[in-house]
């Protein structure tokens, strides 16, 4: 069905957007996707720390536990 989207239905479809919803919240919308998408993967770099961090300290405790 969709399978046939050319550029002139793309231009179409994107000129239909701007008109309905504005360049202002298009952009907005944009602005807040990309932050979205910058704060998960900086969560997943967290998780990833942290597992990597995980043995290192449960080393130091064992350490001073000594």
């Amino acid at each position: 069905m969709f399978g046939q989207l050319g550029a002139p239905e793309l231009i179409i479809i994107l000129i239909i957007i701007v008109l309905l919803f504005g360049v202002g919240r298009i952009g907005k919308i944009a602005g807040e996707l990309g932050s979205g998408v910058r704060a998960f993967r900086e969560g997943l770099k967290g998780d990833e720390e942290k597992k990597t961090e995980e043995p290192t300290e449960k080393a130091e405790t064992e350490k001073k536990t000594e």
